[in-house]
């Protein structure tokens, strides 16, 4: 079973966003358990913890159909230390947070080595800070979201995702999130189905799908191999709708969040059900979503 939804707005309680993703007629959703743009939040309450559970168990969303997303001010491979403990700590946060909601994911971008520091000591300060957190927390599963590759971030390649696993030590609570949009400007060719099969063999032998937590599903603005982190529509960017069909027909992403980071909210319970209708392998037109 394919889990679609989107990445809902939090405004107003972590319950609204449970809402929001039952309203789209999702079956997965996103959301930031805080204020993504600053460092520190009020800790969860008893109220907000409870009427996020029961928003989700009213609407049948279990913790497998959820993927917390933590703050993009975070950067686990930082070179300067005082910066990097500033974001291990705020991921550790993270990852309570997620743990007292009852949720088992927590998607996270890998981190920069600024032009300070090698690639590969990066990504293995990347791989000591999610150890840090993964033994501070109990339940949580890191999920490392692939990059576009943009400035100096880590983790648009497959192998930089490999060499983080290698350093974990508990691999039972490590996971990849694949994003298409970040996959295809990082050089991951996915515009045909033969291309889709290359891309995703490559995936199997380097990291493995026993890895694989969840997707982004997103079209793009920018280039093949360009490292432009620019989201579109789906359709209506340079990778077109072969992949997000071929997706809905492959039983290998079964059972995972698969969620819309696309740049209309308007039309995002228009592409859920243009996601869904794909696994009936129908070849409706995109058109109505433009």
């Amino acid at each position: 079973m394919k889990y679609i939804g989107a990445h809902v707005s939090a405004a107003g309680g972590l319950d609204q966003a449970v809402i929001r993703a039952h309203e789209l007629e999702a079956t997965a959703f996103t959301l930031f358990t805080k204020n993504q743009r600053q460092w520190k939040a009020t800790p969860l309450s008893t109220f907000t913890i409870d009427a996020f559970k029961s928003a989700c168990k009213k609407y049948n969303f279990g913790s497998h159909q959820i993927l917390p997303h933590d703050s993009f001010l975070i950067n686990l491979g930082h070179p300067v230390i005082d910066a990097l403990e500033k974001s291990r700590e705020a991921f550790i946060d993270e990852m309570q947070r997620a743990e007292r909601l009852g949720l088992t994911l927590l998607n996270f971008h890998p981190g920069s080595h600024l032009h300070q520091i090698e690639e590969n000591a990066c990504l293995k300060r990347i791989a000591e800070s999610i150890n840090i957190a993964l033994d501070k927390t109990s339940q949580v599963t890191a999920v490392i979201e692939n990059t576009a590759g943009q400035g100096s971030n880590m983790g648009f390649r497959f192998e930089h995702l490999t060499t983080i696993i290698e350093h974990i030590e508990d691999k039972s609570r490590i996971g990849v999130c694949i994003d298409t949009c970040h996959a295809f400007a990082s050089g991951y060719d996915l515009r045909t189905e033969e291309a889709c099969e290359k891309t995703f063999t490559a995936f199997e032998n380097i990291v493995g799908f026993q890895y694989l937590r969840g997707m982004h599903l997103n079209d793009a603005k920018s280039c093949l191999g360009s490292r432009v982190d620019r989201h579109h529509s789906l359709g209506a960017g340079n990778i077109g709708t072969t992949v997000f069909s071929w997706l809905m027909q492959d039983q290998r992403f079964n059972g995972i969040p698969m969620i819309l980071e696309t740049i209309n909210p308007d039309i995002w319970k228009d592409e859920i059900a243009w996601l869904k209708s794909q696994q009936k392998n129908q070849k409706n037109s995109l058109l109505y979503l433009s």
